[in-house]
């Protein structure tokens, strides 16, 4: 079973601290010798020896078999992470560049790809978000014919994002039925949600204010169904900075690195994993095997909920390492850039 904290003795939590903080900064197994260099514990290299000895057979060190030297497992990092840890807030610049990305011109999912993307250039890891689907609100939609019995729905939402759709058309749509539907829908039903466009769509059938002819009416329906079929999807999984990922200690085993980008392919599960986190107050850490997506290539993750300002949750943004990232650094950056996204995803 592997000790907590109290039933560490002073020396072996300052060893077993150093030991830690080193390995974290160079990813390399740490000796007596750097440990009573760096330490300033006033211990011989020797009785550090003697002290890491009991931290391995307490199962909080391993000894790799190409180095004399330890490192922790991942039963001693946890104990660092709940009860040693020092987190650090993130610096000004840090700060800024994680802001700036919330502030990026476009549609909000450019903002918050730009804002994943500084969190991982910050963390040096892949940086994830993964947010609701959002239903956007209809600026324009317009209609492009592709044959007899197909047509491109081109949607237009306020935030500037455009996307398509193929749909098939109902049957007896006159040739100008695909403009009169357009102009139908951005005139009577621009600003509003797809939601809420379906549902006065509907009113107005049944009052029969809704001049148009039953086929085009048909239409106009379908081409709002094809983007409200989307909301009940899975959410969306954004992700940035796999390439972190490879770092001279990871390139030592291809087939880890090969086995977590092919995991970062599998979005589902991902996602799944950062679900999880959504009912928590603050962060949660995987380490390593603790999680079973993740345990073959050794990686962790940390995933904060975005919280809006009513307290439910509208996100979970986090990031995926080695089990040797910054945790102290990495987990204050996560916090800071969950706030940073709450104004965008409420």
């Amino acid at each position: 079973m592997t000790p907590s904290i109290p039933e560490l003795t002073d020396r072996a939590r300052d060893v077993f601290r150093n030991v830690v903080q080193s390995y974290l900064d160079t990813g390399t197994p740490v000796g007596s010798r750097t440990v009573s260099r760096i330490s300033g514990l006033n211990l011989s290299p020797a009785s550090i020896r003697n002290v890491m000895q009991d931290l391995e057979e307490a199962g909080l060190l391993a000894a790799p078999h190409t180095s004399a030297g330890r490192v922790p497992t991942e039963s001693g990092l946890r104990l660092f992470v709940d009860g040693m840890m020092h987190a650090v807030a993130p610096s000004a610049q840090e700060r800024a560049a994680l802001a700036a990305g919330a502030r990026e011109r476009g549609s909000v999912e450019e903002a918050i790809a730009a804002t994943t993307a500084a969190l991982s250039g910050l963390s040096s890891c892949a940086g994830l978000v993964l947010v609701p689907k959002r239903e956007p609100r209809l600026r324009q939609l317009g209609f492009v014919p592709l044959g007899r019995d197909k047509a491109l729905a081109v949607l237009v939402g306020e935030d500037g994002s455009v996307e398509n759709r193929v749909l098939d058309l109902p049957g007896g749509v006159a040739p100008g039925a695909l403009e009169s539907a357009a102009n139908y829908l951005s005139a009577t039903l621009g600003g509003l949600t797809l939601s809420q466009a379906r549902q006065r769509l509907g009113r107005q059938i049944a009052d029969e204010r809704a001049e148009l002819d039953t086929a085009t009416r048909a239409l106009v329906a379908r081409g709002l169904a094809v983007w409200s079929e989307d909301g009940g999807r899975r959410p969306v999984l954004i992700v940035r900075g796999q390439a972190n990922l490879i770092d001279p200690q990871a390139a030592a085993d291809l087939d880890k690195v090969r086995g977590l980008l092919d995991e970062l392919e599998g979005k589902e599960e991902i996602a799944r994993l950062l679900d999880s986190a959504r009912d928590g107050d603050a962060a949660r850490i995987f380490i390593g095997s603790e999680n079973k997506l993740f345990a073959l290539s050794g990686s962790s993750v940390i995933a904060q909920p975005v919280r809006a300002l009513d307290g439910h949750v509208v996100g979970v943004v986090g990031v995926i390492g080695p089990t040797r990232l910054n945790y102290a650094r990495v987990v204050p950056m996560v916090d800071f850039t969950a706030a940073t996204l709450a104004p965008l995803l409420a």
